[in-house]
């Protein structure tokens, strides 16, 4: 049958997984065009297989309106009931199925955008050089991981897994207030409360964090431009607009080149760690692993900085 479509002489009691796993695809996407897109299969495909599982049914699952689809009542309680268990099967496929057409080849999962940009993906060279040309693709995201995504790796420093995965602690992460040279050459930590701090709007924890670690409190400083990330930050302190707290594992290759330098004293603890999961559904479970141990290593050679202080 095209399409992966229901026999019409199929048995009446037999299950038409095929039409099911349609009628999901249409319920989340409120669209049977949609759907069939989604699905790679015809709109008239994707309106057979809701025929044919509306007749088995005995019931209505959708009310047309125009372009899109709305559920009826009947049809949202099926849904609900369906939706978890075909996840659960694709899931399930997904941990099985062990073979992928590339097999040196592994999708990277990270919230920690400027981690990235700084410490990572000037690194992946040699990790590709180590394993024999293997490429890493690498996505960026703040939101949870879902069970039907597609990656072998995720770092963080926020998110859980919850799926079965190993993981590897990567580093603590310790903050420094850094600025440039001929900014902060000779300079006392006291001289945080003298020049403009720039200000991160998406780790509004690490300032607090800092003061207080330093003894000092929020009124004592001068807050500066604010940005969303570090690494938007990170060629304002270059240029000498500001002093910057940031992690040390971001700032560290910048002060190794001489662009920036660490205010004396300055360094502390956030409480935060780095982790790598590698999780079992991976395609490729072994490079994944080999991906995290190298990960360790390359974070334990990065934090090097030296200047940061007790």
């Amino acid at each position: 049958m095209p399409d992966g479509e229901e026999s019409p002489n199929a048995d009446k009691d037999t299950l038409p997984l095929n039409a099911i796993r349609v009628f999901v695809t249409i319920a989340r996407e409120q669209s049977v065009t949609a759907a069939a897109r989604a699905l790679g299969i015809t709109q008239s495909a994707a309106s057979r297989h809701l025929a044919v599982l509306e007749k088995h049914l005995g019931a209505r699952l959708i009310e047309r309106r125009g372009r899109n689809s709305t559920l009826t009542d009947f049809g949202r309680l099926f849904a609900d009931a369906v939706g978890e268990p075909i996840d659960a099967i694709a899931f399930a496929v997904r941990r099985m199925r062990r073979g992928r057409a590339d097999a040196n080849r592994i999708v990277v999962r990270t919230s920690l955008s400027t981690f990235a940009y700084t410490t990572l993906i000037p690194n992946l060279q040699a990790f590709s050089d180590e394993t024999g040309n293997a490429t890493v693709d690498l996505v960026t995201s703040l939101s949870a991981p879902g069970l039907t995504e597609d990656f072998d790796v995720l770092i963080t420093r926020d998110l859980t897994v919850a799926e079965p995965s190993d993981h590897w602690e990567l580093l603590e992460e310790r903050l420094v207030c850094v600025g440039t040279p001929g900014l902060i050459a000779g300079k006392p930590l006291d001289f945080a409360a003298a020049a403009p701090i720039l200000a991160i709007t998406s780790r509004p924890d690490i300032l607090p964090r800092w003061l207080t670690a330093m003894g000092m409190e929020a009124g004592q400083v001068t807050i500066g431009a604010r940005y969303d990330h570090h690494y938007l930050a990170l060629p304002a302190v270059t240029t000498g607009q500001g002093l910057l707290v940031a992690p040390e594992i971001l700032v560290a290759g910048l002060v190794r080149e001489g662009l920036l330098d660490v205010l004396p004293g300055s360094g502390a603890p956030s409480g935060m760690h780095y982790r790598a999961y590698a999780v079992d559904r991976s395609g490729n479970p072994d490079l994944g692993r080999a991906f995290c141990r190298w990960l360790v290593r390359l974070c334990r050679s990065s934090v090097t900085v030296g200047t940061a202080g007790p």
